[in-house]
């Protein structure tokens, strides 16, 4: 009996991969990797990891803080913030239900939301159709879409993104 079922599982094994083989090479070859991925699971992260690098944080719709953000990652904030947030860089996105009173310094700001506070961005702010800036922007680019509210001044400088880039 110990037999009959490795000679059972032997030949399903070897039979299944040259039937695709001879369909096409890269249905074989996109074969192959899915069973060693289906065989060890955390195997299909690792070549993610390249984009995984850049780590990220979000703060949930349910959060109030009051006090200075700072931070070494991308942050996406849905609640409210009372106070300065420092990224050293990173992006910061304003959800959509997000309500920020903060002077914030960022490589790039994208609002959802409403921002009540000067901007800092080294590479870029959009303002998008719902957002909200009261305050001014220094930034190297900045789109507005339609629809979007904006009030207080902008100093549009190409070279901070030229100079955090080399």
């Amino acid at each position: 009996m110990w037999n009959k079922q490795q000679t059972q599982t032997q030949p399903q094994a070897p039979a299944a991969p040259p039937p695709l083989a001879q369909a096409s090479p890269a249905a074989s070859a996109a074969a192959s990797p899915a069973s060693v991925i289906a065989f060890g699971a955390p195997a299909a992260p690792r070549p993610a990891t390249p984009t995984s690098t850049r780590s990220s944080a979000r703060l949930g719709s349910g959060l109030h803080i009051k006090g200075q953000l700072t931070g070494t990652e991308d942050l996406q904030i849905d609640g409210k913030v009372d106070g300065p947030i420092s990224l050293n860089g990173h992006q910061l996105t304003v959800g959509p239900t997000a309500v920020l009173t903060s002077e914030i310094h960022a490589g790039e700001v994208i609002v959802y939301g409403k921002v009540i506070g000067n901007l800092y961005a080294k590479d870029r702010v959009d303002v998008k159709t719902d957002g909200s800036v009261v305050g001014d922007i220094s930034t190297a680019r900045i789109s507005i879409e339609d629809g979007a509210h904006f009030k207080g001044r902008i100093e549009i400088d190409p070279a901070k993104s030229q100079s955090s880039k080399s």
